[in-house]
């Protein structure tokens, strides 16, 4: 049975399995990008790296992939699922919402950045071929680590990251044609780049007409047939069907697996099993995608750093200058103001996961030299690289450019208070809506909110709301916590809940806190740290599903409302009795290992 075994296939996906699950997340505590993590992974542990001197040191055969095909295939998988996502996070109307920035500022930036840098590929010596598609895998960013460092930061939501991701997104949309004009180059057996065009053309029309074809006649009763089973297995198998069927389709037709599984995403978004598919997606894509940047760390080849370090220096210097220029331009040209331009520039200035893509598949198909593509490469892996460094440059900038800005006068109004109020922490969507059913019945409050644009416009339209931190003790005295009757946080970020709670105890043990919670373990955890009452939006939004479904079959209203209230309180009891069952065990694990700790050890 052993003898049937590929031992060497085995151990590569060994070495890869345990970068995964071993040195990634000790090196992601030092607070280093998993990305870039699987880069430098892939780079001292694939054949270019330590796998060089297996035949010197064979112990190196059990801790080096030996050879990169072995995982490629796992690997490639990792961007099919990443463009079934992205299509997947594409319903139309989202598009036509950012359709400005995307189309404009996006597409803007990829064709501009394209044609100078394929242009100077041409003057270096590439042929027309070969020097477009440089142009083009340098035209594009990474979207999984700019993506990452955003949301790690909140700040998705702001006018750069949405400015950013505009970009970002019309690159991954950019892609597709990316992908399919090397395939185009890449294939044929000598005919005219015309006449191949027009073939792939046609095939890509074939393929792509069955694909969304099928898919809106067969998917969405496939979904709603598996789903009615309520089997997850069942439901997971259907989603890698479809992932893997429409790639090989999309394969057999000359173009790439992603393309079809691209394709199958957006057909995906606009049915009512989106969410539930890329929940189920999300940790195999992770993973696959993890192999992937360990398999592109592999290409990059440590003798091409040495062997040339300062035309390595100077094309990431000028990659990372010319990309931020043409951004910097372009944001400044669709009306951004100068910080987000210069923040939202430097983000999308390095190189990007999809070029591995581009100039393997060109190298493969000998568009491009490889000595060219191994210098490209390590550029674009270098970049990657640097862009933890080049996001704190532009917070920084940031930072200046807010400390620059005249402050709003609106945001220096202090709280004005009688006593006998409540503080309602937030004023967002939750928080409008209770601070409008305290008004109507005639309850005091003070409402406070730390975002700083949305209290000065509030406050221009006449809602007295107050800028400031609810988790400052200074703040909290402004705001009358010693008079105050209740605490409200309608706030949704869990660490700056439980910050505010824990200073709003340290003055007042005795007061009322009510708190919005995400879920029902959230909750249980805000009762453990002392809140009053807490109100998980989950549990929330069953009860009034399960009160409007009641009342629609002609439940009388009455008993409705007294059944629903009858739930909630046993809901809030349990969450209680939860939350002082843990902290109960907790205290005595402590008291115990205390009581261990004087016994010391037995003789």
């Amino acid at each position: 049975m052993a003898e049937g075994i590929n031992i060497a296939a085995y151990s590569d996906a060994l070495v890869v399995l345990g970068t995964a699950g071993i040195v990634v997340p000790l090196v992601r505590r030092s607070g280093v990008s998993p990305v870039l993590a699987y880069l430098i992974a892939g780079a001292v542990l694939g054949p270019l790296g330590l796998g060089t001197f297996v035949k010197d040191l064979p112990v190196l055969y059990w801790l080096t992939v030996v050879d990169a095909k072995n995982v490629s295939a796992i690997a490639d998988l990792g961007i099919v699922f990443l463009l079934f996502l992205i299509g997947l996070e594409l319903p139309f109307q989202r598009l036509m919402k950012m359709r400005r920035l995307v189309f404009g500022l996006g597409f803007a930036q990829v064709l501009l950045t394209t044609a100078i840098f394929a242009w100077l590929a041409y003057l270096l010596g590439a042929g027309p071929t070969p020097a477009l598609v440089i142009g083009m895998a340098l035209a594009l960013s990474s979207t999984a680590i700019v993506i990452e460092l955003l949301a790690a930061q909140g700040r998705l939501n702001t006018n750069m990251g949405r400015a950013t991701f505009a970009v970002l997104l019309a690159q991954d949309l950019a892609v597709v044609p990316v992908l399919l004009f090397v395939s185009i180059a890449v294939g044929g057996d000598g005919a005219s780049l015309s006449s191949k065009l027009g073939l792939a053309l046609v095939q890509t029309a074939i393929a792509l007409g069955a694909i969304i074809g099928l898919g809106r006649i067969f998917l969405r009763p496939l979904f709603r047939m598996v789903a009615s089973q309520q089997s997850s297995e069942l439901f997971v198998a259907a989603i890698l069907f479809v992932i893997v069927a429409t790639g090989v389709v999309a394969a057999s037709a000359g173009l790439s697996m992603a393309l079809g599984a691209f394709v199958a995403g957006l057909l995906l978004s606009e049915t009512e099993y989106r969410r539930a598919i890329e929940g189920i997606v999300a940790p195999f894509k992770g993973l696959l995608l993890g192999i992937f940047f360990f398999t592109v760390g592999m290409t990059i080849d440590v003798r091409e750093i040495i062997r040339e370090p300062v035309m390595l220096l100077l094309a990431v210097v000028g990659l990372i200058t010319i990309k931020a220029l043409i951004l910097l331009v372009l944001c400044r040209i669709f009306g951004l103001s100068l910080p987000v331009s210069l923040e939202s520039a430097l983000l999308l200035s390095a190189g990007g996961e999809f070029a591995f893509v581009v100039i393997d598949t060109a190298v493969g198909g000998q568009v491009i030299p490889q000595a060219v593509a191994s210098f490209w490469l390590a550029t674009t892996a270098m970049t990657m690289a640097l862009l933890p460094g080049l996001a704190a440059i532009g917070r920084r900038i940031d930072t200046w450019a807010d400390s620059r800005k005249p402050a709003d006068p609106e945001l220096e109004v202090r709280p004005v208070f009688t006593g006998g109020h409540a503080i309602v922490v937030g004023h967002g969507r939750v928080g409008r809506v209770v601070c409008t059913l305290l008004r109507r019945h005639n309850v005091p409050f003070v409402v406070t909110d730390s975002d700083a644009l949305a209290v000065g416009q509030d406050r221009r339209s006449g809602v007295d709301v107050y800028y400031g931190d609810a988790s400052s003790p200074a703040f909290l005295d402004s705001c009358g916590i010693r008079e105050a009757t209740g605490v409200i946080i309608t706030i949704h970020a869990q660490a700056t809940i439980d910050l505010v709670v824990q200073r709003v105890r340290e003055v007042r043990p005795d007061i009322p806190i009510v708190s919005r919670a995400r879920d029902a373990a959230h909750a249980r955890h805000l009762y453990a740290i002392g809140v009053t009452d807490a109100v998980p939006e989950t549990i929330e939004a069953s009860l009034q599903l399960s009160e409007a479904a009641l009342v629609g079959l002609g439940v009388p209203t009455g008993k409705v409302i007294a059944s629903i209230h009858e739930k909630r309180d046993l809901f809030r009891a349990d969450l209680q009795q939860a939350a002082h069952a843990a902290g109960k065990a907790a205290s005595l694990a402590v008291k115990g290992k205390t009581g261990a700790g004087k016994a010391g050890p037995a003789s």
